[in-house]
């Protein structure tokens, strides 16, 4: 049972904290009011004016009575009730109306009407409480007269329930106000170190952060930025370690091939320079695998656009490019084109066409590359994001790298808040399935 209204209340309650918050400081206040509203209503205002409506009907009845048993001093005792109780009284033989003036969900026309059935009786009154702004119009039906009266509004209605209501909402409006700006100054830190969590996390290197708010917030904040610190520290760490490494093997291997060069036995420098070339394409491939993090400012880039260089760089007439949208995003440019040139090069070289197809949703933006080659078996497919794992019966280990492509590629999307899935394509080869956010 609690399991099940706990659940109705997460899926009803706001989901962000300040609407949270917000309902913690204002639902106190607003069934609070709620309630002194109803208790006045029930205990003051309605017994009130049953009272003041009473007395009035009262007093109609009196001047009824007092007229029917002596008409002769009529001018007398209607002056009396206008000089001393404001009432306009009128004694005629006009016809009594048939239909009813009074508002049916009035509090004031209900009271009033109560009062005067009960004094003089079904279809012998009629009154009108909206004819006229500041009295209130009540017909008494005689035997062959109508008397008319004209009294003001305050006789029935407690006039000071407008300030009542006006005391208590405007407080309650204001002391709300108050509340939805602090609760915005407490929650804006939480918000900014949410929006900087989310940047850093894809990629982004946040120099303009500032810890603020409460003493609780501030500490967290400040702690992430030094961690943030530490982990941008770490990164240029490696890669200036690892370009120092490419530097100081770069040369001896340059030594090895001038004296390759001049090795007269051709069958054994040929076989020793293409080790060579492969150790310095694998050294090749480790840096660009550690550099995926390096230092790029993150900026708006167009995807159609890096497409098209990447589809002009190549000149393959194996490559179709179909881009159906424009898609502008926050990203690292060098990083995205990195990125699809290596999912595009491995389908050119494993297969006859490789087909790119480009769609955009409501807020992200997928990109397909099919091929039309062997295809990878699909207990295979969490393998091959990887570091360093090559297949070896699908794709030829004569054909791959040393397995980085798709692992450098996994890392790029994902720093860019995306994620890649491998499947079965159309065309009988490998479709590779990108997914940006705006």
């Amino acid at each position: 049972m609690f399991f099940g209204l706990n659940k109705f209340l997460k899926i009803i309650l706001p989901k962000r904290l300040f609407y949270r918050a917000l309902i913690i400081v204002a639902a106190p206040t607003i069934i609070l009011q709620i309630i002194i509203t109803i208790v006045f209503y029930d205990s003051i205002w309605i017994k009130a004016n049953k009272n003041i409506t009473r007395s009035l009907v009262s007093q109609l009845k009196t001047i009824q009575e007092v007229y029917l048993n002596n008409k002769d001093n009529l001018e007398f005792f209607t002056d009396s009730y206008k000089n001393n109780f404001n009432f306009e009284i009128d004694i005629n033989q006009n016809v009594f109306p048939n239909t009813s003036g009074e508002r049916k969900f009035s509090p004031m026309d209900r009271s009033l009407r109560r009062e005067l059935k009960s004094a003089f009786g079904n279809n012998k009154y009629w009154f009108s409480t909206s004819k006229f702004k500041n009295a209130v119009e009540i017909k008494i039906k005689l035997d062959n007269e109508v008397i008319e009266f004209l009294v003001p509004k305050e006789m029935i209605s407690a006039s000071s329930v407008r300030l009542f209501v006006l005391w208590t909402t405007v407080p309650s409006i204001a002391l709300i106000l108050i509340a939805l700006i602090f609760l915005k100054n407490q929650t804006r830190p939480l918000v900014k170190l949410a929006k900087a969590a989310e940047r850093f996390g894809k990629g982004n290197y946040i120099n303009d952060f500032r810890p603020s708010g409460a003493a609780e917030i501030r500490k967290a904040a400040y702690e992430f930025d030094r961690m943030a610190k530490r982990i941008n520290r770490h990164l240029n760490q490696r890669s200036e370690m690892l370009s120092g490494i490419s530097h100081d093997l770069r040369t001896p291997l340059t030594r090895l091939k001038l004296q390759l060069a001049m090795i007269k036995e051709k069958s054994i420098s040929e076989k020793m320079s293409r080790d060579i070339d492969e150790m310095e394409k694998m050294l090749n491939d480790y840096l660009q695998f550690a550099k995926t993090q390096a230092q790029e400012e993150t900026a708006r880039v167009d995807l159609s656009k890096i497409l098209s260089e990447i589809e002009k760089d190549l000149n393959s007439e194996k490559l179709n490019l179909e881009i159906l949208a424009n898609a502008m995003l926050n990203g690292r440019y060098s990083a995205l084109k990195r990125c699809f040139e290596n999912v595009i090069q491995n389908g050119l070289i494993y297969g006859e066409n490789v087909f790119v197809n480009m769609q955009t949703g409501s807020n992200r933006v997928v990109i397909t590359v099919e091929d039309d080659g062997p295809g990878i078996p699909e207990d295979q497919f969490k393998n091959v994001f990887k570091p360093f794992f090559r297949l070896d019966k699908s794709r030829s280990l004569n054909k791959s790298g040393v397995g980085l492509g798709m692992a450098i590629v996994e890392d790029i999307i994902n720093s860019h808040g995306g994620n890649v899935q491998l499947g079965k394509s159309k065309y009988k080869g490998l479709m590779v399935k990108i997914s940006l956010p705006f």
